[in-house]
């Protein structure tokens, strides 16, 4: 890593677009994992604290800053929520919750909330909901007050800091030597400790647990008798164990790319790197069968490989600017963030830029491929919830330097091209030597007859939440959930065709599921993005990036 910011510094978009928007300002997010299995038993996973009495209520207020809405629709409402920090201790020192709310346009035929929740670990929900005209369905507007929040620990919540000194000098997650390895958890340790105490007290407590039950305190406070709830990539999670803990109070529970909590070091490290491969494999898939990409007709995988091999021995440098050497992270950082849009066209374009062949490339300007690449500076202390959020959720011993290597190997050997998934790899690592206690450790799920099923919903073909994790996740739940299939690309299936939205908005609205099976056909990758697109936006490009779903903000 040579310069600016460390890989969990910044975002990924759902889509590139979003991606390549938020480098110009905040520099590129690769991060996430699960990891080593530590089985909890399924009582004590499901034992559902007693809230403290009295919870009060929100009251709402102007949104600082909120968008003008459309004019058919009333202002954003804000307020915070006061919880527990510490659920054990509901008597204990508290902490705000921020919420948003924009009120259901039908009013007579209202349903009451839709909670929702953008994942990351650090994506606003508040912003989610703030700009949810744009992404949600206008019958799910007119049906529900769209209600998001930011989990403790993130934007407006007590989120945590870290101070840029120590985030500047991150030391990435491809480790060569025992020395090396030991540096990385020395690291992890005192960038942990910095995080603590400019963070205080809550920093200790950020688990998707606590998140669970602050998702509880939220559906009282705003007076529903039971929860209707849409999440996404890490947001899922929250869903899930929100029904662990909470099965009776389930109205309708969506789960979009979706995690599943049970998996080990080895597993889990293998199903993300078979999910990225797979993403890598259906990119060069489609650009063969399209002519109007960048690298149509070319050996794809030869010419990936080989910028690889200048990667790994400090020879690919920017073809305009011969000192700025790009890094193996670099390289396959960018080819993974590109499978979230996905962006086929763009990543073949800064490939065939990088192997020389053209000057300039077609769908993107230089300019947006070098923001692509590159990692951007960051400020004096910088908001930085992913490891400390993700490290209370998993268990992530790496006992050795040689198990390191080991575990390496055995993603290469799943994925040849991709050679593992960044965003696992990043946060199996982030987490070596992690300051703090597991709060929340891995366990299969175990949602008993919840008062409704939930519904499940992946993209066959989703880099990061793999398909695998949703059919997994769905086996878990067994009779107490349907998992809905998107047959495309991409991380997110909802707003990307109407097969979905109806489906899920049925679900949402009438408590009506899909058949079990159900599957929906993809929607086409559009050939440009960016300044020279041609398509009209979808729902989802409609969004700003900071209000965009996410998985690994």
């Amino acid at each position: 890593m040579e310069r600016g910011a460390p890989l969990f510094a910044g975002p990924h978009g759902i889509d590139f677009e979003a991606y390549r928007e938020r480098m110009r300002t905040t520099g590129k997010l690769i991060a996430l994992a699960l990891v080593t299995t530590v089985l909890v038993p399924p009582s004590a996973a499901a034992a559902a604290p007693k809230p403290p009495p009295n919870i009060p209520r929100i009251t709402w207020g102007p949104c600082a800053g909120a968008p003008d809405p459309k004019p058919f629709e009333p202002p954003a409402q804000c307020g915070t929520l006061t919880v527990p920090i510490d659920w054990s201790n509901p008597s204990g020192p508290t902490m705000k919750v921020a919420v948003a709310k924009r009120p259901a346009l039908d009013s007579a035929n209202r349903i009451g909330s839709l909670v929702i929740n953008p994942g990351g670990p650090g994506g606003s929900g508040v912003d989610f909901a703030l700009w949810g005209y744009y992404y949600f369905t206008e019958e799910l507007r007119n049906k529900f007050d769209i209600v998001g929040f930011d989990p403790r620990g993130v934007a407006r919540s007590n989120p945590v800091v870290c101070g840029a000194d120590l985030l500047l000098k991150f030391p990435g997650p491809i480790i060569e030597t025992r020395g090396e390895f030991q540096r990385r958890g020395a690291y992890n340790q005192a960038l942990g400790n910095d995080c603590k105490a400019r963070t205080g007290p809550v920093f200790d407590h950020v688990d998707t647990i606590s998140v669970a039950r602050d998702i509880e305190a939220i559906r009282r406070a705003v007076g529903d008798s039971k929860l209707t709830y849409y999440g996404v990539s890490y947001g899922t999670l929250m869903g899930q164990q929100y029904a662990e803990l909470y099965p009776d109070k389930v109205r309708a529970i969506a789960l979009d790319s979706n995690m599943d909590h049970s998996v080990g070091t080895t597993a889990f490290l293998e199903t993300e790197a078979a999910t990225a491969q797979d993403s890598f494999d259906e990119f060069v898939k489609g650009c063969n069968a399209e002519p109007s990409c960048p690298m149509y007709g070319q050996d794809i995988s030869a010419v990936w490989r080989s910028l690889l091999v200048k990667a790994d021995n400090g020879e690919l440098t920017d073809p305009g600017d011969p000192t700025w050497h790009y890094t193996t992270m670099d390289l396959i950082g960018f080819a993974y963030s590109s499978f979230y849009g996905p962006d086929w066209f763009f990543l073949a374009d800064t490939i065939n830029w990088l192997n020389g062949g053209s000057g300039q490339p077609q769908t993107a300007t230089v300019a947006e491929a070098r923001a692509a690449l590159r990692y951007a500076p960051i400020d004096e202390a910088y908001e930085n919830p992913f490891p400390a959020v993700f490290c209370e959720d998993w268990a992530l011993p790496i006992a050795s330097f040689q198990q390191y290597t080991t575990l390496m190997a055995k993603q290469r050997a799943v994925a040849p091209d991709m050679r593992f998934s960044p965003l696992g790899l990043d946060a199996t690592v982030t987490c070596h030597g992690w300051p703090g206690k597991v709060q929340n450790p891995q366990h299969p799920l175990n949602v008993v007859s919840p008062s409704n099923k939930l519904l499940l919903v992946n993209a066959k073909h989703d880099p990061a939440t793999g398909y695998n994790w949703a059919t997994a996740a769905a086996q878990q739940m067994g009779s107490s959930a349907v998992l809905l299939t998107y047959e495309g690309w991409g991380h997110g299936a909802y707003a990307r065709t109407p097969c979905i939205d109806n489906a899920v908005d049925a679900y949402l609205v009438s408590q009506t599921l899909p058949a079990p099976g159900t599957s929906c056909a993809p929607a086409p990758v559009a050939a440009t993005t960016g300044a020279r697109a041609t398509d009209p936006p979808s729902r989802r490009d409609l969004l700003p990036s900071g209000a965009r779903p996410v998985w690994a903000r």
